[in-house]
């Protein structure tokens, strides 16, 4: 499982530790990912995901998890928010057929 941001796509970057004596050795800068459960309206259901803190406040400030993948272009997420797009986009769907 990668170091990545399921929302966002941030991952880890590299760098280097400089000593005192002006040392270089190499580095990993990893995200704060955090395991977090986001209600779906859509589905009904809560979905675990691996964001980072800054995605999850995008979420909150697009108005909910729905709203955030309904308004995001594919092209800027990741294959499992676009799996999980496509899921809610299915789920609106039929709650659409089934009210007309």
């Amino acid at each position: 499982m990668t170091r990545r941001c399921e929302i966002t796509g941030k991952s880890v970057l590299s760098g280097n530790n400089v000593s005192h004596a002006n040392n270089k050795t190499r580095r990993r800068f990893l995200p704060n990912l955090q395991e977090s459960s986001l209600q779906s309206e859509a589905l009904g259901v809560s979905v675990r995901l691996r964001v980072t803190p800054r995605g999850l406040s995008t979420i909150e400030h697009k108005g909910g998890l729905d709203a955030f993948l309904l308004t995001t272009p594919s092209r800027k997420l990741t294959d499992e928010a676009q799996s999980l797009k496509r899921r809610v986009n299915r789920a609106i769907a039929r709650k659409a057929v089934a009210a007309s």
